[in-house]
């Protein structure tokens, strides 16, 4: 596909953030943690400040909205949602299951995202109306519509365990082919390219999902909140699938509202 200006500025940036994340990897790096308890390291800083150098070269009255660095200009029409660690603690320990994220927000939709995953050797970018590829090749999710023919993968269930979706969960996993939990970008990544069905997350913020969110739904899926509804600034879970069907047996399990 031909690539807008957009889209070639974020596979830039994330390519930029890419030469400093393998540096740290490489050379080591300190760890502190914030305010919410969460670890955060040079890399993460200096990646996203990196991202942000590359995009306002180009577009320089677009907002951001920073994992790290925070935001500026967020009434701007066009807005950047930038992870650049997405996975600090698999980074942290050593481990190749984190990737750097960013996506663009026009007005209050997601319209494009990129996931690069350098160290697990994957990139996948998507825009709206485009399709989604992954290492420049087309994806398609998979066309499974039954729970006893999909494979799950979960992530960070803590809070869905502790709620009221908890017995539902079960019976989900009682009735699919199989469970897995990849976590991060990898589920998204393999739900995209026809590898899962189904995703569940919860424990998470919308920086963490927003160029995921385009990558699925351009390769075919349904990506929303456990609660079916679409994906905002204000997310903390995820139900994506690969078809609607699916999707609608997993939410009348789940029933979180």
């Amino acid at each position: 596909m031909e690539q807008s200006l957009y889209l070639k500025t974020a596979i830039s940036a994330v390519r930029a953030a890419e030469k400093i994340i393998r540096r740290y990897w490489d050379d080591g790096f300190d760890v502190r943690l914030k305010a919410d308890e969460s670890p955060v390291t040079e890399a993460d800083i200096e990646a996203e400040r990196a991202i942000r150098q590359v995009i306002q070269e180009q577009f320089p009255s677009h907002g951001f909205y920073g994992e790290e660095m925070g935001s500026i200009r967020r009434d701007a029409e066009y807005s950047w949602l930038i992870d650049p660690i997405d996975g600090t603690k698999s980074f942290i320990r050593r481990t190749p299951f984190f990737s750097t994220q960013v996506a663009l927000m026009k007005g209050n939709q997601i319209i494009l995202g990129v996931s690069n995953a350098p160290l697990y050797g994957e990139m996948a970018w998507a825009e709206k109306g485009h399709g989604a590829f992954m290492n420049g090749h087309p994806v398609r999710v998979g066309k499974v519509t039954t729970l006893n023919n999909a494979a799950l993968s979960l992530g960070n269930i803590k809070t869905l365990a502790q709620g009221t979706g908890w017995q539902g969960l079960g019976k989900i996993v009682s009735g699919v082919n199989r469970t897995r939990g990849y976590g991060d970008f990898c589920h998204y990544h393999m739900l995209a390219a026809g590898q899962v069905d189904l995703v569940i997350e919860s424990d998470l913020n919308i920086l963490d999902v927003a160029a995921l969110s385009v990558i699925v739904e351009e390769a075919g899926g349904v990506i929303t909140s456990l609660d079916g509804r679409q994906l905002g600034l204000e997310a903390k879970n995820v139900l994506a699938a690969a078809t609607p069907e699916l999707h609608e047996l997993a939410r009348e399990y789940l029933r979180v509202n």
